[in-house]
């Protein structure tokens, strides 16, 4: 790897900044690295494996809640056991079809133009979808039904297109099948957590043998940075969209994907 240890820590940071936001953060990574010219395979890993450093912050953030998951699995209690029901439905869907479009995946996170055309469609999509959203049914993760956590994962499928965001994928989703937007949020980390771990997982089972000791820095520098910043964004995100919607993040897609797009078609 050819960049610095500045370029490694900016990325991360981007990538606690924007995991947990429907805007996509390999999207932004990718467009990020393409500006830095930081790109190539290990590029590629390096965009996937940090987002683990995000998924640990859900981890922590949310530690009490699975935690009472956990404890209530042995004696299966309804809800631990709906709530455990649910995110592995949800999961399912990722699986089967990251594994058959593996590598096609692997070659869209290296062109940028796919992720440009990506942010500016789906922030026209989440603008529609706020306004079709049905009317709220289900407030709590454990009071889906196996139908509405399976649909929500077959959506998220959609995010394996680099820039169209896996959080923005299910939330929309969720928010089309009922779901009410501070549960959808939640879902959508809760879901981040063995996508995210299956994920980096296969890559590094893949790309292990191509990465050298300086890819490794590389990597435990962005992991490191995107856990600490995701930490301080997660929460705050729900927040966010409890008071303003879904629209600012829409509107920022749709300038960040057309400015990105305007200059990969001039450089």
């Amino acid at each position: 790897m050819t960049s610095s240890l500045l370029d490694f820590l900016l990325l991360g940071i981007l990538e606690g900044l924007t995991e947990f936001l429907p805007v996509s953060s390999t999207g932004h990574l990718i467009l990020a690295a393409e500006l830095l010219g930081f790109t190539g395979p290990q590029s590629a890993t390096f965009k996937i494996v940090i987002q683990l450093g995000a998924i640990l912050a859900v981890l922590v953030a949310y530690r009490q809640r699975f935690g009472q998951v956990l404890a209530g699995l042995p004696s299966l209690q309804p809800g631990p056991v709906a709530f455990t029901r649910n995110i592995l439905l949800a999961f399912l869907p990722s699986v089967v079809i990251g594994l058959i479009a593996y590598k096609s995946i692997k070659a869209m996170i290296e062109t940028p133009e796919v992720v440009a055309v990506a942010l500016i469609v789906g922030g026209i999509l989440i603008l529609l979808i706020e306004r079709m959203a049905k009317r709220v049914t289900i407030s709590t993760v454990e009071a889906m039904s196996w139908k509405t956590a399976l649909g929500i994962g077959l959506v998220q499928c959609l995010a394996m297109i680099p820039g169209v965001s896996r959080s923005g994928a299910t939330i929309m989703g969720a928010l089309l099948l009922g779901v009410e937007r501070k549960t959808a949020a939640e879902f959508s980390f809760f879901l981040a957590v063995p996508t995210m771990i299956a994920a980096t997982s296969y890559d590094l089972f893949k790309s292990w043998d191509q990465l050298g000791g300086d890819d490794l820095r590389a990597i435990a520098i962005g992991f490191a940075s995107a856990f600490v910043v995701a930490l301080m964004v997660v929460k705050a995100f729900v927040a966010v969209v409890g008071r303003f919607g879904f629209a600012p993040f829409a509107w920022y897609r749709i300038v960040i994907g057309g400015v990105a797009l305007v200059w990969l078609l001039n450089r």
